[in-house]
């Protein structure tokens, strides 16, 4: 079972059609106890960073952090990728999981904000969350905050200036794009989280 985490800024409904249409058993939740059942756990988010609050209010980022030390698949979606780092300057006052050690920062000025629409991915590294998705696919975005290219992202996007668009550390994965709004390509990434067996 996937525990799709609702803490009310995600967009659960549309992942849980997403992984519908790939054959996934997946159930959307805000409990912890779920979510210590789960076998995967993905975590949608749309909207402010200081949202992830809820995560910790309501006990859920301790549930998430017991999952993936027992090496259970995590993937954080837009907002939920972000969370992956240490914070974010969007809300300077709020941690992340810390997964990866430095802060999302908000686009650079001198280009429309938010970054809205179809962009195209440069896949650096064989991925398992990638596989099979070819080099230059379009993909949707819809953010006004990054997160820097670091040693553990796969694949990049560049908005006037590169930034990650997919991470994988071991069971740990993230995209700042929307699967969900993403066509046959944005189903192949969700299949292939679904399909994995860390």
């Amino acid at each position: 079972m996937i525990a799709v985490v609702d803490y009310k800024a995600g967009n659960p409904t549309s992942v849980m059609k997403a992984l519908a249409a790939v054959g996934a058993d997946a159930v959307a939740t805000e409990d912890p106890k779920t979510v210590r059942r789960a076998d995967k756990i993905v975590l949608p988010g749309v909207g402010h960073f200081a949202a992830t609050e809820f995560l910790e209010s309501h006990g859920l980022k301790d549930a998430i952090a017991e999952r993936t030390a027992a090496g259970i698949p995590f993937l954080g979606i837009c907002v939920g990728l972000q969370w992956l780092f240490s914070g974010s300057t969007e809300s300077p006052d709020r941690s992340g999981f810390a997964t990866f050690d430095v802060p999302c920062e908000r686009f650079t000025e001198g280009k429309k904000i938010p970054h809205v629409g179809w962009n195209s991915l440069e896949i650096r590294k064989n991925s398992r969350l990638m596989a099979g998705v070819p080099n230059g696919s379009f993909v949707y975005f819809t953010h006004s905050y990054r997160a820097p290219v670091i040693n553990a992202t796969v694949a990049v996007t560049n908005y006037g200036e590169p930034f990650t668009a997919a991470v994988e550390r071991d069971n740990i994965f993230g995209v700042q794009f929307h699967p969900e709004k993403s066509g046959d390509t944005g189903l192949r990434i969700l299949r292939n989280f679904v399909e994995l067996s860390c």
